[in-house]
């Protein structure tokens, strides 16, 4: 699925909670993510701009995030948001009065409506580590238009669309790396073959992570074999990745993704799978399976699984090193992976010192 990440946008305000011993803050619920704010900041019902966490918000839009001394990213002086904790509640992001949109807009009768992407107008960004340098490489171009970025969108923005997620799912673990990408492709009679970063087609460096890998692997020559126009798309791990959070030796690549460039569709599970035994490729690991369905009782039609057991699900030992927590779950309709939604683990976010 290729998702352009909507940072800052118009969210109404479901609910507020009350804080068991807090005078002078609440929990406002928006779709599905819960944030501390003011007391009587805001009124349930009332339409306000949500930050989603790993948003870099510049100190224009919030000048309270300011730290003891300023930080930059991008060039943009501001802060990064990050799951907490107060007052024993979690909080994700940062809400704000609609107001302030309105005043950098600088149109005051501007009316903004639900669901309104803000991003760009508010100047907001998508956090991310610095890149190692080995991760680095030697540029060769953009990422192939004839190939499609992956990322799923966070259950608690899916959620809402209920009726939109039902079905029996593939869970699998989601890596604490990065992203790679190998592709091999005809093109007018020609062999076209390339290794990826994230948003970058990568020259041929021995010394670059995700081409050091490739060649080890014999990814490219894989791929060649198999007949058929495809692209790996998995996550690099290992020694510089990340920090190695799972403490291994070199460096793995696991698929998590097989595109046919033909279809410019995703191969199923089971498709999936079985190219990957064949080629002799690590696959992410495989959790199991889980079901989400719509119930009927007395009160009416409901949903089995509750969007507080699917996060809950996400926390767990990853299985590549057990004394790890897992980052979270990557959730793939059987039927059809191109639904797919991710759940991080809470625990995870919250021992995020950077």
């Amino acid at each position: 699925m290729n998702i352009d990440r909507q940072l800052a946008t118009v969210r109404r305000i479901s609910e507020l909670k009350p804080i068991e011993g807090a005078d002078r803050i609440e929990l406002a619920i928006v779709d599905g993510w819960q944030v501390v704010v003011k007391k009587r900041e805001f009124n349930t019902g009332d339409l306000a701009v949500y930050f989603e966490i790993d948003s870099w918000v510049p100190l224009a839009v919030a000048p309270f995030l300011k730290r003891s001394s300023e930080r930059s990213y991008n060039g943009i002086i501001g802060e990064r948001l990050k799951t907490i904790k107060m007052k024993g509640q979690l909080s994700q992001g940062l809400l704000l009065p609609i107001r302030i949109a309105e005043c950098i807009s600088g149109n005051p009768l501007r009316q903004f409506r639900e669901g309104e992407d803000l991003t760009e107008l508010l100047g907001v960004q998508k956090w991310e580590k610095e890149i190692p340098a080995q991760l680095t490489g030697l540029v060769k171009g953009n990422f192939p238009s004839f190939l499609v970025k992956t990322d799923q969108p966070r259950i608690q923005n899916q959620y809402k669309y209920v009726t939109d997620i039902l079905g029996l799912y593939e869970l699998s673990e989601k890596l604490d790396g990065s992203s790679m990408t190998v592709y091999s492709t005809m093109n007018d009679g020609e062999l076209v073959q390339g290794v990826c970063s994230r948003n970058l087609d990568l020259k041929r460096d021995e010394n670059n992570a995700f081409w050091k890998v490739a060649i080890r692997e014999n990814l490219l020559e894989k791929l060649s074999a198999y007949g058929e126009n495809i692209a790996l798309q998995g996550e690099l791990v290992g020694p510089g990745v990340q920090g190695n959070p799972y403490q291994l030796n070199d460096l793995q690549f696991f698929v998590f993704d097989i595109f046919s460039i033909d279809s410019q569709t995703y191969l199923g599970s089971d498709a999936r799978i079985r190219a990957c035994i064949d080629m002799n490729l690590n696959h992410v690991p495989i959790l199991g399976a889980a079901s989400i369905t719509k119930t009927l009782e007395n009160t009416g039609a409901f949903v089995n699984m509750p969007l507080q057991e699917i996060l809950n699900l996400a926390d767990g030992p990853s299985m590549l090193n057990r004394n790890v927590a897992r980052e979270g779950i990557v959730w793939k309709m059987i039927e059809d992976p191109h639904n797919t939604f991710k759940a991080i683990s809470n625990e995870w976010l919250l021992k995020d010192k950077e």
